[in-house]
């Protein structure tokens, strides 16, 4: 049985590690790490996309991150109650052609008894930016 603790009923300090790991894991950029936190059958709205399992997840991931470049992301716990958790967040990339953005937005977090995240629903709105208003590095 796959597990990724901590587990639900989530209080302040487990949530808020939650999150951190979520942080800490997108910002490897690793398709493969991220999405074992995800159940097999995850269900995700990201922005006009629907996501259906771990292996979509994957490929989204995969594929997010080759146009992406130099991805660094910051997630903040907004609030949580049982088994869900909510985040803010933002992050910075740049494109092929060298061409800047933050992505700010929120995320809606749903746990199975496992620690994995059996839903996920992102909304997100992009900004360009110039390379030298960088907040986050």
């Amino acid at each position: 049985m796959e597990q990724k603790p901590p587990f639900p009923p989530f209080d302040f300090d487990t949530a808020t590690q939650k999150v951190q790991m979520a942080e800490d894991a997108w910002n490897t950029k690793d398709p493969e790490k991220v999405s074992m936190a995800y159940t097999i059958d995850t269900e995700w709205r990201n922005r006009d996309q629907f996501i259906n399992g771990r292996e979509e997840v994957r490929a989204f991931l995969t594929d997010k991150w080759n146009k992406e470049l130099d991805y660094r992301l910051k997630k903040e716990l907004w609030t949580y109650r049982d088994n869900r958790i909510a985040v803010r967040f933002e992050y910075e990339y740049h494109d092929e052609a060298g061409n800047w953005f933050r992505a700010y937005g929120n995320e809606n977090w749903e746990f199975d008894e496992n620690g994995l995240m059996k839903k996920r629903f992102a909304s997100i709105n992009d900004l360009p930016i110039k390379e030298e208003d960088r907040r986050i590095k």
